[in-house]
């Protein structure tokens, strides 16, 4: 009867004595319940193969693999990352010469689908080069990829002072992190400074605002504003003629007597704005919400909107005592409830325009265009008179 010692594949440690007989299948067996692994090969001290059991000697000293290459057990103090890999999940990256130790479930987990996710999913898929150590091998910048090691491990963008966004943005990118790269994009955006184009931000003008003398005289003409916050400031006797408002914030805002000529408000939000004595001239308002405002002027400045495209605006119970809306497009508005008394309505487009419960006394409607338009529970008549079309 021949005996061998078994030992598992890469170790010399924990070593099993058992007797040999039947087949090579056989021992394999005996050598699973022994070790404790799926035992597929057996590999003599010099590495060969070992595939007939009569090659077996007694008193051999052999090593069981569950499948894996033959691996030297005096190489354990430095086993190569193939070992690793069978009996652990912990792997290290040498990253431009700095070495970064994690799990492979780190690289995997967060970001599945991108390039680094692949290049670690499956030993040897893509053919990792690695050092002597056996660190895997990338040649990309050490400090850029340190954010986005610890992004993977915890889901959070911690970039430490002095190192540029722009470059963890690159590696971000070239490792395929998708939902990383667009967190950085928006910061590389918010932190570079406005251009001349840039919309001007609530803080910005504040700043501005108090800047200025109260009794200077505010210049904004052709400023752009698309898409601020501007709402309950004191914009009094501001120029703002053809200055880009789209999309602005300006409910419940103090505009009396501000210069509004040929600006773009269309889609603007100026609910419950103080309007009185404002001068918009030819300016774009299509779109807007100005519910509730006040165009009235207790001194008698009235306000100017001549020329003025509001069509589709919803200026419902407004106070317009005198306005001057000659000439103006108001198709598809809202103008319920409103106050137009001796307002200018002359050559005015009404199209559509819904002026259910208006107060239009003495007001100007000659030339106006009142096609489709609604004038239901008037409060006061309206007389042919004033209006020829």
């Amino acid at each position: 009867m021949r005996r061998v010692t078994l030992f598992v594949n890469g170790t010399s440690k924990n070593g099993k004595v058992v007797a040999v007989y039947g087949t090579l299948s056989d021992l394999l067996s005996v050598a699973s319940n022994k070790l404790g692994i799926k035992a597929s090969s057996l590999y003599n001290g010099k590495g060969g193969l070992i595939d007939d059991i009569a090659l077996i000697r007694d008193d051999d000293v052999l090593y069981v693999s569950e499948g894996d290459p033959y691996i030297d057990p005096q190489n354990e103090l430095k086993p190569p990352q193939e070992l690793q890999g069978s009996h652990t999940d912990w792997i290290t990256l040498n990253i431009g010469g700095r070495l970064f130790t994690t799990t492979r479930s780190t690289l995997v987990s967060k970001e599945p689908d991108s390039m680094l996710a692949r290049m670690f999913r499956e030993k040897d898929v893509w053919g990792n080069k690695q050092d002597e150590n056996g660190a895997y091998l990338i040649d990309r910048s050490p400090e850029y990829f340190e954010p986005i090691l610890n992004y993977l491990r915890h889901g959070q963008l911690i970039i430490n002072e002095g190192i540029n966004i722009r470059g963890v943005l690159e590696e971000a990118r070239f490792f395929g992190i998708e939902q990383l790269a667009e967190q950085l994009d928006m910061a590389v955006k918010s932190s570079q400074p406005a251009d001349d184009h840039s919309p001007i931000s609530r803080k910005e003008f504040v700043r501005f605002l108090l800047s200025t003398p109260t009794k200077s005289e505010l210049r904004c003409q052709g400023l752009n504003f698309s898409g601020a916050d501007l709402s309950r400031l004191d914009l009094r006797y501001i120029n703002f003629k053809m200055a880009n408002l789209s999309r602005c914030n300006l409910s419940h805002a103090n505009l009396c007597c501000s210069n509004l000529e040929r600006a773009d408000l269309s889609g603007a939000n100026l609910d419950g704005t103080n309007l009185q004595g404002v001068k918009m001239l030819c300016s774009n308002a299509e779109g807007a919400s100005l519910k509730g405002c006040n165009f009235e002027d207790p001194s008698g400045l009235k306000a100017n909107l001549e020329g003025a495209n509001l069509k589709g605006v919803d200026m419902e119970g407004s106070q317009m005592t005198g306005i001057n809306l000659r000439v103006a497009t108001l198709k598809n508005a809202k103008l319920k409830n409103c106050n137009l008394r001796g307002a200018t309505l002359a050559g005015t487009d009404l199209e559509n325009c819904d002026l259910s419960g208006c107060d239009l006394q003495e007001a100007n409607l000659r030339g106006s265009n009142v096609k489709g338009a609604i004038f239901e529970e008037m409060l006061t008549p309206l007389h042919m008179s004033q209006s020829v079309r």
